[in-house]
């Protein structure tokens, strides 16, 4: 018979802080509300930070109109992102670029997802990249700093790369956008979307292509077309990724399950 955990009282940390790093439009909201709801549920404190503090946005097409009924959030997603925007934290964000800006004070540091062109705002930031360069090393295995990232989001961990050009992900595995999600995506809205759902436009590398090249081997990179949820967490980091939409609950019930583990006793 196995041994029941015991929970360590003396191990106890403070409530973890989280902080969602963002572009200013264009996220996914379903990738950004739903971990959002379950952090805030879970007692977490949460923030937001943007580029110069502007008030972030989600992708409209994804919250309004017909693209939501037809391709967007669900109707209870919108209303839990209807409640983020009410929120103190994302009233309020932080600066990313603001000179004293650290990722360190944070104990979760969130990269959500999202299609539209205004996120490599986040993606291709060089001040985003020296953050993540910074911070990501503290979460190896057994601190308890943690870092997360969903779909698209993950290019901004696979894009932040030191002199030599390795990315802070070349010896982790990961998963992202899977190249058939996107491309089904794409395709099947071309003619009345253009290329929305290509970040880089037409003819660019998707998503998998662009993060499996940071990588050591194509084999670190984990994913299933199933479309039901999917998580991967790393061995050596405290660092869990997400393909899209339809995994976000998962993800973050795996980011609680991972601090929950910090004051475990096994």
């Amino acid at each position: 018979m196995d041994e029941p955990e015991i929970i360590n009282p003396g191990a106890s940390i403070a409530t973890p802080k989280v902080i969602f790093v963002m572009a200013d439009y264009g996220h996914d909201p379903t990738e950004t509300a739903v971990p959002w709801a379950a952090f805030q549920a879970a007692g977490y404190e949460t923030s937001f930070a943007t580029e110069n503090g502007k008030v972030p946005e989600c992708d409209k097409k994804m919250v309004e109109g017909i693209t939501q009924k037809l391709l967007g959030a669900k109707k209870e997603v919108v209303a839990t992102y209807r409640k983020m925007q009410q929120s103190d934290g994302m009233r309020h964000p932080l600066s990313w670029s603001a000179p004293d800006f650290s990722l360190d004070p944070y104990d979760l540091v969130v990269f959500p997802g999202g299609h539209e062109k205004s996120v490599r705002q986040v993606i291709e930031s060089p001040i985003v990249h020296k953050l993540v360069l910074d911070y990501f090393p503290k979460t190896r295995k057994p601190g308890r700093k943690v870092i997360a990232a969903v779909c698209h989001g993950v290019m901004a961990l696979s894009e932040s790369k030191d002199a030599s050009g390795r990315s802070v992900l070349h010896d982790c595995v990961t998963t992202a956008l899977p190249t058939q999600f996107e491309q089904t995506a794409y395709w099947g809205t071309r003619a009345f979307l253009g290329d929305y759902y290509k970040t880089y436009g037409h003819g660019s590398e998707n998503v998998q292509q662009s993060v499996t090249k940071a990588l050591a081997s194509p084999a670190q990179f984990k994913s299933t077309l199933n479309p039901g949820p999917f998580v991967v967490e790393d061995e050596n980091y405290n660092y869990i990724s997400a393909r899209w939409p339809g995994d976000a609950e998962l993800f973050a019930e795996e980011i609680i399950k991972l601090f929950a583990s910090f004051n475990r006793i096994v």
